[in-house]
């Protein structure tokens, strides 16, 4: 289960109010940018390491 399925909508809002007033509202976006610039390397990383290990020849010896 999704850790947002246990977030409501007033635990959201108070979230993003926190998020506002510890960041201003100018580092929002910024915030935001670098957060899905991360996802993507993240991801894209993890394609390359699944495909090296689907490129690794299987030398079970058993």
């Amino acid at each position: 289960m999704s850790t947002l399925a246990f977030l409501g909508t007033q635990e959201l809002v108070i979230v993003a109010v926190i998020a506002l007033v510890l960041f201003g509202g100018n580092q929002i976006p910024k915030l935001a940018r670098n957060l899905g610039k991360a996802q993507k390397e993240l991801q894209k990383g993890l394609a390359e390491g699944q495909a090296e290990v689907d490129a690794e020849p299987d030398t079970d010896s058993s």
